[in-house]
């Protein structure tokens, strides 16, 4: 068993896959700007991409809070990779994350429960416009 590399993680609006095969990222992201909180956001993708491995392996993404408590996970998504050559994507939606004030969540990527990748995803308060200024 060849442990394989977390290639890309992206956070994004949407992923769609083209007639060509080619997949579509839309609408990438690292903040969120919110009127109020606590808010809820209506939904995410997360696309991960590993390859350069072989074996059997458990990949799980999930959303932690500055204190590392649990947001959301998804459900650990089982892949193999035959060989060195071989690529696993895995795109995961998001519905319903719950923002409860300005700071950062963290975006955790798993293989076989070990931490593998995590980066920030900033929550802010959406400036406030003043009547009469564009």
């Amino acid at each position: 068993m060849i442990e394989p590399d977390l290639l890309y993680s992206v956070l994004c609006d949407e992923v769609r896959r083209e007639d060509n095969g080619k997949l579509m990222l839309l609408g990438l992201f690292e903040q969120i700007a919110v009127a109020q909180f606590p808010a809820q956001h209506p939904g995410c993708c997360i696309i991960n991409k590993w390859c350069n491995g072989a074996g059997s392996y458990t990949q799980q993404t999930r959303f932690v809070d500055d204190n590392d408590h649990v947001l959301m996970q998804d459900q650990p998504i089982q892949f193999e990779l035959s060989g060195i050559d071989a690529h696993f994507t895995a795109v995961q939606m998001f519905c319903g994350l719950t923002l409860q004030g300005p700071g950062r969540i963290y975006i955790e990527i798993l293989l076989n429960g070990e931490l593998k990748q995590r980066y920030a995803l900033h929550v802010m308060a959406a400036p406030t416009q003043v009547q009469g200024q564009l």
